[in-house]
């Protein structure tokens, strides 16, 4: 079957001979996320991909010890942001994609089926009509084989759902970055289990990322420190997954995956953050409008998820 966009990655990644990416990497330990700032050498442009604000459930306050880092970064190397990508609205973590636009400018974007995750997610929450849930908290909605640049560099939007229906992927010169839809080989994929979430839609997005070349580079939004490794990684290869990765190597099918994955996921708890992730995330980062008392509210719905 003909995939356009896929076809147009996988050329980009070949061309990509000079002028890849510099790429530095930001952990985050409590949420055990990877922020990316990625730019282009020759004119200094960049983005930033999936940041992380921190937020403490105990006392509903949010601090930017994970953020500022992010930007001491960007003024040293003196970068200039053009965009801030999100690879999917996180479950796990708040977005601190707003405070870091405030701080160094750029555009907030994500894939254009957030309005499937809003539309959900708006449900659950009972939102009112202040949320418009078609994507304009945003500054930009990607649709697949949408291509962009950054400074010199090539980008192309893979759209990648299972993990949740508005999950994307950048590939951005030879490197890709992932988002959850997979993690390190010896610790497999990302769970398919949320609203919107598909093992089946997800093995898809997974074999269709690995049909790029063997020698792509993919970068990974968490790394979970499986037993037997004392040491984080969050940068993998094509070829690495294909070969070696627990869950979707070379030679697994897609009904085993399927049931592997919905077996496992019946296992596993809700993200600590989900609940207040999401709402905010869902809003591009922001929090929900304050109320006639200047205060902003997180709701908590019970027995739901």
């Amino acid at each position: 079957m003909s995939d356009p966009a896929l076809t147009k990655a996988q050329t980009q990644i070949l061309a990509a001979r000079e002028g890849v990416p510099v790429i530095k990497s930001f952990f985050d330990p409590p949420t055990f996320t990877v922020t990316y700032v990625v730019h282009d050498a020759q004119t200094r442009r960049a983005a930033v991909i999936d940041s992380v604000m921190t937020y403490d459930p105990a006392s509903g306050r949010t601090n930017v010890a994970s953020a500022d880092p992010v930007i001491a970064y960007v003024e040293a190397e003196g970068l200039t942001v053009d965009w801030h990508l999100e690879t999917h609205a996180h479950a796990d973590h708040l977005s601190a994609a707003p405070y870091l636009q405030q701080k160094l400018g750029g555009k907030i974007a994500i894939g254009a089926h957030i309005c499937e995750v809003q539309h959900m997610f708006g449900k659950l929450f009972n939102v009112g009509a202040e949320f418009p849930r078609d994507g304009s908290d945003f500054d930009h909605l990607w649709a697949d084989g949408d291509s962009f640049a950054i400074g010199t560099l090539s980008v192309t939007v893979l759209h990648v759902p299972g993990h949740t229906p508005a999950c994307v992927a950048y590939v951005i010169g030879d490197a890709v970055f992932v988002g959850d839809t997979m993690f390190m080989p010896d610790y497999g994929t990302a769970r398919a289990d949320f609203p919107g979430g598909d093992a089946r839609t997800l093995f898809r997005s997974m074999r269709r990322l690995l049909e790029l070349p063997p020698e792509t580079r993919l970068f990974l939004c968490h790394d979970y420190l499986p037993a037997g490794r004392d040491h984080y990684v969050w940068e993998t290869t094509v070829a690495n997954q294909r070969r070696a990765n627990i869950h979707a190597h070379d030679g697994i099918t897609e009904d085993e995956f399927v049931a592997m994955r919905e077996a496992r996921d019946r296992t596993l708890d809700m993200p600590r953050l989900i609940l207040p992730s999401v709402q905010v995330n869902m809003r591009a980062g922001h929090l929900p409008v304050a109320e006639d008392n200047g205060v902003a509210y997180l709701k908590i719905p019970v027995n739901q998820l």
